[in-house]
């Protein structure tokens, strides 16, 4: 076991242990925010034959060298259009509706409001010069074979409108990992339950219960777990036996009702203990009987601030996503803050625009006990260890 790791070293220590790769295939409906677990090639030409853009006429350019000019028309290309193909020879045009097959012999469109059939519908008058680059052409936005989506990706809608141009109606993804919550301390009770002196409301199970949904993993928040080495150890063995992955709260610290560092010293596998973060310097890594387990915090933003810059990570590289795993940005301070001299420092900040761009400030009290700072912070500081950023200095910022 490695002992008070910088955040890094804490980063991959975990990283050397790993989830076994497990893949379903969905189908497009169900697809949306989940993580595709390989690499995905396009299975048509992208467009798999030459269409026009508009609705119109194709016509041949050197035909339109001169307008006004009147062209014969020969006939109408329509999306799904199942006759024959049109041919466009000398002098003639064909009307043609948007994403229709280009005529055969034509070469460029020219847009209906630009032009004017006579009466009898047999001839066009054409008041604009031929463009070319109204043709979209067979395979110039994806070729058959071509990898246009790669593993790793979240699906959004226009990746899922891709995959459906591609030709792709299943599509593999990463199994949805399943996270066991387990709060420790006997002190907590479930929001709604009446309390007695020393009580308070068991809170972090379920924020990191949302925390595990953002990242399309299913969260199993079980009951509060007593301060018993007994009531811990069977817990932990049933997280082990029904989840992927387990998250405790609580217990991890140095006092002698720590009881989750405890249990993992003497009966399961630690990899570290502590990490140099503050708020959150308490948390150790390790597995029971096999299974990857995250010993967080028990104060509301440190379990928070945990998850994000340790848990998070480690579970989105199980899916294949490359770092960055966050959106950092930079700003400018309006006040100084000092970072703690052996930690990396994480404030709860706030983040406006202003006429000098985005500015943040310190504005809730920052104690790790306090989660209404979380709410009222859209960002947080990370600032390493020792230093001071002044008022008027540029920092990166986390968005949370």
């Amino acid at each position: 076991m490695e002992y008070f790791v910088g955040l890094e070293r804490a980063l991959d220590l975990a990283r050397r242990v790993s989830l076994e790769h497990k893949v379903e295939m969905v189908s497009l409906d169900r697809a949306h925010g989940r993580f595709l677990a390989t690499d995905l090639s396009s299975l048509v030409d992208d467009p798999p034959f030459d269409n026009s853009s508009m609705d119109g006429f194709a016509v041949r350019e050197e035909d339109v060298k001169e307008i006004p000019c009147n062209l014969e028309i020969v006939g109408v290309s329509k999306a799904m259009a199942t006759e024959e193909q049109i041919m466009v020879g000398v002098g003639q045009a064909a009307r043609v509706m948007t994403g229709a097959i280009i005529p055969k012999g034509a070469d460029a469109i020219i847009m209906v409001e630009k032009t004017k059939t006579s009466e009898d519908e047999s001839t066009v008058e054409l008041f604009e010069l031929a463009k070319k680059g109204w043709i979209r052409k067979k395979g110039e936005n994806l070729r058959e074979g071509q990898v246009a989506l790669t593993g790793g990706t979240r699906l959004s809608p226009h990746h899922l409108g891709l995959a459906a141009t591609m030709g792709h109606p299943l599509l593999p993804l990463h199994r949805r990992l399943i996270i066991s919550i387990i709060p420790t301390g006997d002190e907590l009770k479930q929001p709604g339950e009446e309390l007695v002196q020393g009580e308070i409301y068991e809170s972090n199970s379920f924020g990191l219960a949302g925390l595990v949904k953002q990242l399309d993993c299913l969260p199993l928040r079980r009951e509060t777990c007593a301060d018993s080495l007994d009531a811990l150890r069977k817990a932990l063995d049933s997280a082990a036996d029904e989840s992927d992955v387990i998250l405790t709260s609580g217990g991890v610290s140095m006092g002698e009702w720590d009881l989750v560092r405890r249990l993992m010293e003497e009966e399961g596998d630690i990899h570290f203990w502590r990490v140099k973060i503050r708020p959150g310097s308490p948390p150790l890594f390790g597995t029971w009987k096999g299974t990857p387990l995250f010993g967080l915090p028990g104060n509301p933003v440190s379990s928070h601030v945990v998850f994000r810059m340790l848990v998070k990570p480690w579970l989105l590289a199980q899916m294949g996503v490359e770092p960055p795993y966050e959106n950092v940005i930079p700003v400018v301070l309006l006040e100084d803050i000092k970072a703690a001299e052996k930690c990396h420092t994480l404030r709860r900040i706030n983040v406006e625009k202003s006429d000098e761009g985005l500015v943040a400030s310190l504005k809730t009290h920052q104690g790790s006990g306090n989660l209404h700072s979380m709410v009222a912070a859209n960002a947080l500081t990370f600032l390493p260890p020792g230093s001071t950023a002044k008022a008027g200095e540029v920092i990166d910022v986390i968005m949370l």
